[in-house]
């Protein structure tokens, strides 16, 4: 058996379900395909906006949603307002998704559904990801997960159905583009959305600007860094990053790779093997 016909069969079984529906790659080829599989009045796409989702994200998803004629609900989440996801240590993500799956839990109940449904794929395993415990502890689901999809898969699927999403930029909550222990606030994350959507106005479609404290160190893919060797692009982005309160901008020669402030979580584990600075080091990254 396929892995799309494998999907489709484990979607069936569902019998109804809420779909975490972020508008990315991964949950609009869910969306889609569950929408072929159930009865439309057995599927609800519920997209959650805070300020660590950004204003490009709602509008793909609102609009993914409507051409593909799902129900589609929005709702609004509080990070911001919980301490321990401000405070930022290495498990962050928990109480985002605890957040998140708190409240599409209490849609199913309320509307009489079986699952709730998000979109994590088998290349999730490979990172650090905290915020599967919560996914465990409100037991949503993973069909792409377990039908063995990869993102690679869910492109190559999501061409073949010709879906717009399917060559999209991978998408992250901006909350990522933070080192664990430095403090998230709205200004912060408003300031890192605006530099990324100003680089992605020249041509750089697939961006990262990680915000350490008041440096801009910016992920591009590497194709796109020969873009930076032109005197007047990079004094461009220098001069607006700088506007928006960064002093020092950087470009990332190895470029963009997913996940990469949770490179410091390896370096701090080997730390810690070292003694008694080690684990000092690994303490207050883990507790900030």
């Amino acid at each position: 058996m396929g892995k799309l016909e494998k999907l489709k069969k484990i979607l069936k079984r569902t019998g109804s379900a809420v779909v975490a529906f972020s508008g990315g790659v991964d949950s609009s080829f869910l969306l889609k395909i569950a929408k072929d599989t159930l009865p439309k009045k057995s599927l609800l796409a519920v997209t959650a906006v805070s300020e660590t989702y950004t204003g490009t994200e709602l509008k793909q998803a609102k609009r993914f949603a409507k051409d593909l004629g799902v129900r589609h609900k929005i709702i609004h989440t509080n990070e911001l307002k919980d301490k321990n996801f401000t405070k930022n240590s290495v498990n962050r993500c928990y109480y985002c998704k605890y957040e998140l799956f708190k409240k599409l839990g209490r849609i199913k109940k309320e509307n009489g559904f079986d699952y709730v449904l998000d979109a994590s794929n088998i290349d999730d395993i490979k990172d650090y990801r905290p915020g599967s415990k919560a996914k465990k502890e409100f037991g949503v689901r993973s069909p792409l997960m377990e039908a063995n999809f990869s993102k690679s898969d869910i492109r190559k699927s999501s061409r073949r159905l010709k879906l717009n999403t399917a060559n999209m930029p991978s998408m992250a909550c901006l909350a990522s583009r933070f080192p664990y222990g430095q403090r998230i606030d709205k200004e912060a994350l408003r300031r890192v959305e605006a530099a990324e959507d100003y680089i992605k106005k020249y041509g750089v479609p697939q961006v990262r600007v990680r915000c350490h404290s008041d440096v801009a160190r910016i992920e591009i893919e590497k194709e796109d860094i020969k873009k930076f060797v032109n005197k007047n692009f990079c004094d461009k982005i220098t001069k607006r990053l700088k506007q928006l309160g960064f002093k020092y901008i950087t470009l990332d020669l190895e470029g963009y790779r997913t996940g990469s402030l949770n490179e410091i979580l390896s370096l701090a584990t080997r730390y810690k093997r070292r003694g008694s600075l080690g684990t000092k080091f690994f303490s207050k990254i883990s507790a900030a």
